[in-house]
């Protein structure tokens, strides 16, 4: 996901010179062909986040379109006073990159964790938060969110993610993409958990021939409670499947609507990471293992529910 945004960015900055991309240490490597092409606006701000978070305002404020990268909770949460006051508060078009988003970075612990951010920053005024699934909707995002005046958070994997798209897909802010039909359940997944919410769709089909749809959820703000209406009149069951916690994520955000709705005739169900830190040390998937967020376990509790 971080070659195809460093492509992205270039790619777009080529065409306009209102693009600066500002980066907390990290990337230069990654950012040659940037460089190459709009040398003068390239920033490597050093590793303070909050100063470039500011910076990224002002520039905006001048008339440019800030771009600012750093792993995820370096560029959120520890600059998230500077993203409230300087950013959100004057909505001026800031672009937001977060990499190695939730447990992308497990094996370096907690420090790089990220399974908070979509909470911390769902709850600012003015900010548009997009987490696409694969390498297409990567390109997508960028290219939305640049055409956005307002301040935009994009979160990204790491990298080797799979492809879940053949090609471009039809891109908007606010609309979920279909990935897969099925009538018995509605899998909506976001970021790059969508392979795992495929392989529970196998599973389900394959153990008990039980069809589920799975959409791309990429745009956790704004909530898209049109699209939420029809698939709660339409499936008995609709699960959330994120690596981020449970509490303030993209299930956080559904519950809190589908409470507000009184809906009783649809089950919601949600998998996330629990409100606690690992504290052991491994990979991705094993991190995925200690919170419960295979396709397996996935699949197991969803099959308690249609056996009920």
């Amino acid at each position: 996901m971080r070659n195809a945004f460093s492509e992205a960015i270039t790619r777009l900055a080529t065409d306009n010179e209102k693009i600066i991309l500002l980066s907390g240490d990290i990337g230069n490597r990654l950012f040659d062909k940037f460089k190459m092409i709009a040398k003068n606006r390239f920033y490597n701000c050093g590793v303070a986040e909050a100063n470039m978070t500011g910076v990224a305002a002002g520039l905006a404020m001048m008339g440019f379109h800030s771009v600012t990268y750093s792993i995820t909770p370096f560029v959120t949460l520890r600059c998230l006073e500077q993203i409230r006051d300087d950013i959100c508060y004057h909505n001026v078009p800031v672009t937001i990159v977060g990499t190695g988003a939730g447990l992308s970075y497990a094996s370096l612990g907690p420090t790089h964790h990220s399974c908070d951010d979509i909470g911390f920053l769902r709850l600012l005024p003015n900010i548009t938060i997009l987490c696409p699934c694969d390498v297409f909707e990567v390109h997508a995002a960028i290219n939305a969110a640049v055409k956005s005046d307002t301040p935009v958070y994009i979160r990204l994997g790491k990298k080797g993610e799979p492809k879940i798209h053949e090609k471009m897909p039809e891109f908007k802010i606010g609309e979920p993409i279909t990935v897969r039909q099925g009538n018995d359940v509605c899998i909506l997944s976001t970021g790059n958990m969508m392979s795992v919410a495929l392989e529970v769709a196998s599973q389900l089909h394959a153990e008990k021939n039980i069809t589920a749809c799975v959409e791309s959820f990429h745009t956790i703000k704004p909530l898209n409670t049109e699209f939420l209406e029809k698939i709660f009149n339409k499936y008995a069951i609709v699960s959330t499947i994120e690596e981020h916690s449970l509490v303030g994520g993209l299930g956080g955000s559904i519950a809190e609507w589908y409470v507000d709705q009184g809906i009783e005739k649809t089950r919601l169900i949600r998998f996330g990471t629990q409100d606690k830190f690992m504290t052991r040390v491994g990979d991705q998937s094993y991190a995925r293992s200690y919170f419960n967020l295979t396709s397996q376990e996935i699949t197991k509790r969803l099959l308690l529910l249609f056996e009920k």
